[in-house]
């Protein structure tokens, strides 16, 4: 066991968990950040998508003693009120049908916005690649990052 001070959500936390611990049990065992999800501990579907420095990244694939530094943005720290442009957007467009990958969809989406305010198809796939929607949403999750775009 180590101990950690992890910058989340704007906050400091202290947390002891051996250094191998995913920071995905992290948040959702330790913290009690449950928006995080779990879909296929190998980083692979992306549903525990969290920003780490502004960067979407597989929490299940980050150990804590590699998350000390970064400050880290969960699903809760997007916006206080689940207001956030591309949460509106999915909102708008009826984009969750089952919803268990939304989280991680809307924190890839937002993370490219962040960074391409004004994505092109083929970027908007290359961010959201690996992000996998069982239900198909695809369509409609391409459409919600453009909306963001054209509402400005």
């Amino acid at each position: 066991m180590a101990s950690y001070t992890l910058r989340i959500n704007g906050q400091r936390k202290q947390v002891d968990v051996d250094p191998d611990t995913p920071l995905l049990w992290v948040l959702r065992d330790e913290l009690q950040l449950l928006g995080t999800k779990y879909g296929c501990g190998v980083g692979a579907c992306g549903a525990c998508t969290v920003h780490v420095d502004g960067v979407a990244m597989r929490s299940c694939q980050l150990p804590v003693s590699q998350a000390e530094s970064p400050p880290i943005t969960t699903i809760e720290g997007l916006s206080e009120n689940g207001d956030h442009p591309v949460q509106l957007a999915w909102l708008a467009l009826d984009v969750p049908q089952c919803g268990y990958c939304q989280v991680g969809q809307i924190m890839s989406a937002s993370a490219l916005l962040d960074h391409t305010p004004n994505p092109t198809d083929a970027d908007i796939d290359a961010a959201m690649n690996g992000n996998i929607c069982r239900c198909g949403t695809y369509t409609r999750i391409k459409a919600a990052i453009k909306s963001v775009h054209a509402a400005g």
